[in-house]
C-alpha cells in the first residue's frame, strides 16, 4: 500500500500543498486563511468581550463558534461541526486567564474537496494565535481514511471520502512553544503527545484505528512544523 498512487498522484502518506495566511482580515482581532490543497478555510477571531452567553461559567472565558457554510443555510452538519470545534479550542484555551468574557471563533467555507473538518480546526487554531488569545497549546488536525482495501491514506479529497469504508478525523497537540525561543528544542520532544479530539465515521476496526492515530501523529508534526514556522514568520514581521 506504501507505493500506491492515488487518483491525484499522492501516495497514501502524502499531504495536499498546505498554505496559511496570517490576518488577512482588518477587523478581526486575529484571523488566518488555511487552505489544503482545494479546501480552503478562513477563521476570524473576535474578543475576548465582556461577559459569558447564558449557561456558561462566568468563572472561564467561553467559546463561542459560528460555521458559515460556503453557499445555502447552515445544517445538521455544520452544527455538529461547531460543536466539535468549541469543544476542541476550549480545551486549547487558557480559559481562567480572561474570565467572565466571550471570545467568538466565526469559520466561513471558502472551498471544500475534502478534510473540512481539519482544515477548519487548523485556520481556528492558527487564528488564536495571531489573536493573541491565551493558549495551553497548539493544535493541528488531520483527515485519516480508510480504504475498502484496509489501507490508510492522509489527508482524503472530496473523491476518495466517497469511496471510504471509514475515516477518523484526528486533532493532536502541537509542540508547547507557539514562537521561536531560546528554551532547548529538547522541550518539544518531551511534549507528551496525545488525541485532544477523535471522531470516525463507518466500520473501523480496533487495528484501523490504531493504524491512523499512528499515521497522523506522523502527519500532525509536518503541520506543527508548518504553523510554527508561519507564527514566527509573522512575529518577525510585527516586531519589525
Amino acid at each position: 500500500m506504501e507505493g500506491t498512487s492515488r487518483a491525484d498522484g499522492r501516495n497514501p502518506n502524502q499531504l495536499r500543498p498546505f498554505s496559511c495566511t496570517g490576518n488577512p482580515l482588518n477587523r478581526a482581532h486575529g484571523s488566518a486563511r488555511w487552505a489544503q490543497g482545494d479546501t480552503v478555510v478562513l477563521a476570524a477571531v473576535y474578543g475576548p468581550k465582556p461577559g459569558t452567553r447564558k449557561g456558561e461559567n462566568p468563572e472561564k472565558a467561553c467559546i463561542e463558534v459560528v460555521w458559515k457554510p460556503k453557499t445555502g443555510q447552515i445544517g445538521r452538519q455544520e452544527r455538529v461541526y461547531e460543536m466539535t470545534l468549541k469543544r476542541t479550542l476550549q480545551s486549547i484555551c487558557m480559559l481562567t486567564v480572561h474570565p467572565n468574557t466571550t471570545t467568538s471563533v466565526v469559520l466561513q467555507v471558502v472551498g471544500d474537496d475534502g478534510s473540512l473538518l481539519p482544515c477548519a480546526i487548523n485556520a481556528s487554531c492558527a487564528a488564536l494565535a495571531f489573536a493573541g488569545i491565551p493558549l495551553k497549546h497548539l493544535a493541528v488536525a488531520i483527515g485519516c481514511g480508510v480504504m475498502e482495501n484496509g489501507g490508510v491514506i492522509l489527508d482524503t479529497n472530496m473523491a476518495e471520502e466517497q469511496q471510504l469504508k471509514s475515516f477518523a478525523h484526528l486533532v493532536f497537540p502541537s509542540s508547547r512553544k507557539l514562537v521561536d525561543s531560546k528554551e532547548p528544542k529538547q522541550k518539544d520532544v518531551e511534549f507528551e503527545r496525545g488525541l485532544i479530539t477523535s471522531i470516525s465515521h463507518g466500520v473501523m476496526s480496533e487495528d484501523d484505528y490504531l493504524n491512523c492515530i499512528e499515521r497522523g501523529v506522523a502527519a500532525s508534526s509536518r503541520i506543527s512544523d508548518f504553523m510554527r514556522k508561519t507564527l514566527q514568520k509573522e512575529a518577525a514581521s510585527v516586531a519589525a
